[in-house]
């Protein structure tokens, strides 16, 4: 694989992805968008592209804090992510220009391209895919489900997987009708795989909160990770 890092703007806000292709590979590959989860853009996100590209994919795990920004703390973390929650037009535009980015590399084949995000990346994955943007699937790692309350509803392109932890406090089961209703009306493709006794955070091997529902499942993150593969092999053929 080969690694690099690519400089974008969202508007005046610098912002930094991390790019991992293929590297024997010449002809153009389709590319899977990576969003991080509250911390920022780090080595979790990071490897997961470089896994991406061992899979044959360009795999770009995208920046919505800005270069070189990220929390250590919880309270660093919610202090950068819950701006861009609440101000879902801002969190859309730099989800736009990260794909506007990833279009940008020579190698991407821009007709087939997918996204993958984690926590607070799985609410951006879905908010990419509300925003009607051009791409043909997102899947969503214990994410939010939350809609925007103040964005026009444009025609949802991308088919959606949506892989949670059925213990997940922050999306408790009504959240989960009310993806379903959302994705429904909208005429969308959609799954839901909800996984029995899973916190959220499951994938992350650093989530140790229990107390708080957050843990690490190893045979809940493989699976999830199965399901994505299979589903990316459909929407990217």
């Amino acid at each position: 694989m080969a690694g690099q890092y690519l400089e974008y703007y969202a508007g005046d806000t610098l912002l930094e992805a991390y790019v991992a292709m293929p590297a024997t590979e010449v002809e153009q590959r389709p590319a899977v968008l990576i969003c991080h989860a509250w911390a920022g853009r780090s080595a979790f996100e990071c490897e997961k592209a470089d896994k991406l590209a061992a899979l044959g994919y360009v795999g770009i795990a995208l920046d919505t804090y800005g270069k070189g920004i990220s929390g250590s703390s919880n309270e660093e973390c919610s202090a950068l992510m819950m701006p861009l929650v609440s101000n879902r037009a801002l969190l859309r535009d730099r989800l736009l220009a990260g794909l506007s980015a990833a279009a940008s590399i020579p190698m991407v084949d821009t007709s087939r391209v997918a996204a993958i995000g984690f926590c607070f990346g799985g609410l951006c994955v879905l908010d990419l895919a509300r925003s009607g943007a051009d791409v043909k699937g997102v899947v969503s790692f214990h994410g939010l489900f939350n809609a925007p309350a103040d964005l026009p509803n444009n025609p949802i392109m991308a088919k959606v997987l949506a892989l949670h932890g059925h213990d997940d406090p922050m999306v408790p089961p009504d959240q989960v009708l009310g993806l379903e209703t959302e994705m429904s009306a909208a005429g969308v493709d959609w799954q839901i795989h909800t996984y029995g006794r899973t916190m959220h955070a499951f994938t992350n091997p650093q989530a140790n909160a229990p107390d708080h529902g957050m843990q690490y499942n190893h045979d809940a993150a493989l699976r999830a990770w199965q399901s994505m593969q299979y589903f990316l092999g459909e929407v990217l053929a």
